[in-house]
């Protein structure tokens, strides 16, 4: 690795802005370290990279459970000597009106949205902490920035990590922890798989097809984070298409 290379973990990095991001950090001569909960998909995003001559590991995580956030900052740290940036990525749309009571689907976006960047901070911290440096990077929507019907509880857990993450921020001022969050408006990639209502997921479809940004604007925000000095850092970043209401 070269002096400025960083060792970056990426969760939800099978598809979409995980995938592009991963590629567009490897290229950029950062080892980088992939999770999903798919083997298939983040094994065939590591090859990519590795047919360019980028360096790319691969690590079956599911962010809801802390054990495996554990293994994979653990897997980092043992492949490479450490791990400068954990880029939080993963995360589910469950969306649908309130009134609908889809208890088992406002779960799940807590579990992965929410719960799983908790999981990835408490991983990562003691790391980054003995190390002397640090940067948590999340993805959040701006969902959380303008609310719509049907987006109430998916905006909610995202305007969790907001908030979580703005005191997080203040918590850490001795220029040891850094923190970006990134959110995107509407971006071409499988996110509007994970909808379950059928009108709604066509919406988002053609919304994303129509004029959704390629995923690999945000991956470029990304980097534009990642690369600064250790003395500048950049708070939250919103990407979206100019067209995007």
């Amino acid at each position: 690795m070269s002096a400025e290379a960083k060792v970056v973990a990426i969760t939800g990095a099978g598809t979409g802005i995980g995938a592009a991001t991963a590629e567009l950090l490897a290229a950029q001569g950062h080892p980088v370290v992939l999770a999903a909960r798919r083997q298939q998909r983040i094994d065939g995003v590591a090859a990519r990279i590795r047919a360019q001559g980028g360096v790319a590991l691969s690590v079956v995580t599911d962010v809801t459970r802390y054990a495996d956030m554990e293994t994979l900052v653990a897997a980092a740290v043992r492949e490479f000597g450490r791990l400068d940036v954990l880029v939080s990525n993963a995360g589910i749309a469950k969306t649908g009106l309130i009134a609908e009571r889809d208890v088992a689907g406002w779960t799940a976006m807590i579990d992965v949205n929410f719960r799983g960047v908790l999981h990835g901070i408490a991983a990562a911290l003691p790391v980054f902490r003995e190390q002397g440096r640090g940067h948590f990077v999340t993805t959040i929507s701006t969902s959380g920035l303008k609310i719509v019907p049907s987006q109430g509880v998916y905006a909610a857990t995202k305007n969790a990590v907001r908030t979580l993450l703005e005191a997080f921020r203040q918590e850490n001022t001795d220029g040891v922890i850094r923190t970006t969050s990134i959110s995107p408006g509407y971006v071409a990639t499988e996110l509007a798989d994970t909808i379950e209502d059928d009108t709604l997921r066509a919406q988002v479809r053609k919304s994303m097809a129509d004029f959704g940004l390629d995923a690999a604007a945000v991956a470029r925000a990304i980097a534009f984070a990642i690369e600064q000095p250790a003395d500048v850092e950049i708070g939250d970043i919103t990407i979206r298409p100019t067209v995007q209401s």
